[in-house]
C-alpha cells in the first residue's frame, strides 16, 4: 500500500505583521458546526516539463499562501471562548495572528493515474488533507486553515482543510 511521508509542517502568517485584538463573535449558524469535521478540498495538477527545482515550488506556495492570508486575517487566528455569568459558553474567532498550517509531504508510490482512474476515491487521498480527525471546536488550540501540498512522481496535490465554523463550504 501506498505511504505517504511529511517532510515538513510550519505555521504560515501573513506576510504583514499586525497587533490585533479583533474578535469576530460566531453565529448560532456557525455554532452548529462545532461538533464535526472541517471541510477538506484538493486539487491535482501534472508536474510540469521540464519539472522545476522541487524546494522552490514549495516555496512559492508557501509564499504565496503568506500573501494571501493579508487579505483572509482572521484564518491565521484561532477559536477562542468566554463563560459568563450564567455558565453560558459562547465562542468567538480571536484573529491573534496564530497562523496557518503548511505541511510539505511526498507519496513516492503514487501517480496521477492511481486517482483520476480509480472508481472510487483512494484510501491514500485522505492523508493528502492537514488535520484529518480535528473538530471544528478544537479550532481554540488548532490551526483554523492548513493547507497540505503532496508531492507526487508526476504531480502535485494542494490540500486545504478549514474549520467549517468559520467558513463555508460554497464559499471555499
Amino acid at each position: 500500500m501506498a505511504e505517504i511521508s511529511i517532510i515538513s509542517t510550519t505555521l504560515v502568517g501573513p506576510v504583514s505583521t499586525r497587533e490585533s485584538t479583533t474578535r469576530i463573535e460566531l453565529t448560532p449558524w456557525e455554532l452548529q458546526f462545532l461538533p464535526v469535521g472541517p471541510i477538506q478540498k484538493g486539487l491535482l495538477f501534472l508536474k510540469p516539463t521540464p519539472p522545476p527545482q522541487e524546494s522552490s515550488v514549495i516555496d512559492h506556495l508557501k509564499t504565496s499562501l503568506s500573501r494571501t492570508l493579508d487579505l483572509f486575517y482572521p484564518l491565521v487566528g484561532r477559536l477562542g471562548t468566554t463563560v459568563n455569568d450564567d455558565n453560558t459558553t459562547y465562542f468567538f474567532i480571536n484573529c491573534n495572528g496564530a497562523g496557518a498550517q503548511f505541511v510539505h509531504a511526498t507519496a513516492d508510490s503514487v501517480i496521477v493515474a492511481d486517482i483520476l482512474e480509480s472508481v472510487y476515491v483512494p484510501r491514500i487521498v485522505h492523508s493528502f488533507f492537514p488535520l484529518n480527525g480535528v473538530r471544528n471546536s478544537e479550532g481554540v488550540s488548532q490551526p483554523l486553515l492548513g493547507v497540505q501540498v503532496t508531492e507526487l512522481v508526476d504531480g502535485i496535490f494542494i490540500g486545504c482543510t478549514i474549520n467549517h465554523s468559520i467558513a463555508d463550504g460554497a464559499s471555499f
